[in-house]
């Protein structure tokens, strides 16, 4: 199920208030949304994931929620969705309240590259997040070091060597 590119439950970007993230960067809508919005606004994906912890070993979840590309196109990111090699120099900042952050390529989680199935968690363990607030999954990781707990906020953005010229798609 696509999501439509306006969302109903979005809202201007402030700062987050505690369990909802900002959606920033080279978008033509900056938003912000809680747990609920993801819930309630986008098909739900089930992961069952296990990944390495290096402080606790192997961690065994159940992660419910909405793809992070479909959450993401309700910004609408700043590139041509018909150009490709537009698209795929765009990355994925996700930033949690604990100061934990990651990086991701447009290109891993768009469909016609990767199509990682990265998603932004409502559920975890059959346990809702509303008060922890939204959990980054990156169900293909062996490690768990892009999972990214409380999101704050993503931004994207296109990668630009210094002094290149801007890529033709």
């Amino acid at each position: 199920m696509s999501r439509p590119s306006t969302a109903p439950h979005a809202t201007p970007v402030t700062m987050p208030a505690p369990g909802s993230f900002a959606l920033r960067g080279d978008v033509a809508h900056q938003v912000t949304l809680t747990v609920a919005d993801l819930r309630e606004g986008w098909e739900q994906h089930r992961a069952e994931v296990v990944f390495d912890c290096a402080t606790a070993g192997p961690q065994h979840h159940t992660f419910v929620g909405p793809l992070l590309r479909e959450v993401m196109a309700v910004a609408q990111p700043g590139f041509d969705p018909a150009r490709r090699k537009e698209r795929s120099r765009f990355l994925v900042s996700v930033s949690g309240d604990d100061g934990h952050h990651t990086i991701l390529s447009w290109a891993e989680i768009d469909a016609d590259f990767g199509n990682a199935p990265v998603l932004l968690a409502t559920r975890m363990d059959d346990e809702d997040l509303d008060t922890a607030g939204t959990q980054l999954v990156v169900p293909s990781d062996r490690c768990g070091a892009r999972y990214v707990s409380a999101v704050t906020g993503i931004w994207i953005g296109a990668h630009q060597l210094p002094g290149a010229p801007p890529s033709e798609g």
